[in-house]
């Protein structure tokens, strides 16, 4: 699970990480920064392709963020200015960016597959050269998550006729089953997440701010592969019953249990996401027993993640474990989400939602008990379908309950 944080298009596959490695030692992992093959990114366009045919619609506009960066290799904000895709139901695709800002594709994805890449000046109707991109005959437009409604709403009104339609269903069927090279990123990103887990014992210490260790731990994810720390949860004490409380100024004392959920993008831009709920010194009863019942939880939902099982069914067998234990009404989230592109992305474990799990379907499995004044617990680990339908977890650090910086248990 990830705090709210301020959003940022998905970079793709075009940025550098920053920091030397620390602790966990040198990061040679070239799937913590390997570009996408340009064979991929094509294959990735004919399939959305194929999707637009079945869907009925003549083309797809997609805005910047985690879609353009997955079609395309690379993704940049263009502010209030229209920067998007155009895919039609061939396969093909044609970028239109703002003139200041093409040099900023020399080089990307895009350059490579050989796209045509449009551009319009400050003082031209961006909407009728997006138009001029289009089909004459297309009418149904698609348009993805991620396109504001300024530029939807100026796509329809440049296209006299036309109907918009959401299409992000249809590119999330493609993005949610991940190929080899995404499970290698993800696979190594959060090998680098785990090595930051395993030195938390170095920051959570009592007389600390949640803020200063929140800051040990940010650099250390960037140390350790990450390009970024786009979340950093320490919630001591009763701030770990709110599950996206952000770092504060409380001082961790002896006895505080302390939920540290953290994660961010690799420089190939695929995300990790890892929970682990720690206690300054001895632990109450009470915590130590809260703390059991989360970890079986979440190795319930593990087991029950195979090909074939309702996204629902690994929410219910999580949830099912903390019901018995009497903490149902405690259990206030879903039960995981996927990850790739994006931190929160489809499929979503949670109640009501039957889309079965497949090979190559990455997610967390992440459920917590949260007691309002007391404190809250929760483990979170990404898992991914495998080749023969079975849950695989991708993290590794310990689950069982750890304690930190101060009287040992």
């Amino acid at each position: 699970m990830a705090a709210p944080s301020t959003s940022r298009p998905a970079s793709g596959t075009d940025s550098a990480a920053t920091g030397a490695p620390a602790g966990g030692g040198p990061n040679t992992d070239p799937a913590l920064t390997a570009p996408t093959p340009t064979a991929d990114l094509a294959g990735r366009l004919q399939r959305l392709g194929n999707e637009l045919a079945t869907a009925g619609l003549d083309t797809v506009v997609i805005g910047p963020g985690a879609d353009l960066a997955y079609f395309v290799g690379h993704s940049v904000s263009s502010h209030e200015r229209l920067t998007c895709l155009v895919v039609t139901p061939d396969g093909t695709g044609k970028l239109l960016v703002p003139s200041l800002e093409r040099p900023g594709w020399n080089g990307s994805g895009a350059e490579q597959l050989g796209l045509e890449i449009a551009t319009w000046l400050d003082g031209e109707d961006p909407y009728a050269a997006l138009a001029a991109l289009l089909p004459e005959s297309a009418r149904m437009l698609g348009v993805d998550y991620y396109l504001p409604a300024m530029h939807a709403l100026g796509l329809r009104a440049a296209v006299p006729g036309s109907e918009l339609a959401l299409a992000g269903e249809a590119i999330a069927e493609l993005r949610m089953r991940k190929d080899p090279a995404e499970l290698a990123a993800l696979t190594a990103v959060a090998a680098a997440n785990d090595r930051v887990q395993r030195r938390i014992g170095e920051w959570l210490l009592p007389g600390r701010t949640e803020r200063e260790v929140a800051a040990d731990i940010a650099a250390a994810l960037v140390a350790e592969g990450h390009q970024a720390a786009d979340f950093v949860i320490v919630a001591s004490g009763p701030n770990g019953a709110s599950p996206h409380h952000e770092a504060s100024d409380r001082v961790l004392r002896e006895g505080d249990p302390v939920v540290v959920d953290i994660g961010g993008p690799s420089p190939a831009g695929y995300n990790s996401d890892c929970t682990r709920t720690y206690v300054v010194g001895a632990p109450t009863e009470e915590f130590a027993e809260v703390h059991r019942i989360v970890q079986q939880a979440q190795q319930a939902g593990v087991q029950a993640a195979r090909a074939g099982a309702g996204c629902a069914a690994v929410d219910a067998a999580s949830r099912q474990v903390i019901v018995d234990a009497g903490y149902g009404d405690y259990f206030i989230t879903r039960t995981g989400h996927g990850i790739g592109l994006e931190v929160h992305e489809h499929p979503y474990l949670v109640r009501g939602n039957d889309r079965e799990l497949e090979p190559g379907m990455a997610f967390s499995v992440e459920p917590g008990i949260y007691l309002p004044g007391k404190f809250g617990v929760r483990i979170e680990d990404i898992v991914v379908i495998d080749a023969d339908g079975v849950g695989q977890r991708l993290n590794h650090a310990p689950t069982e309950l750890v304690s930190v910086g101060g009287a040992k248990p």
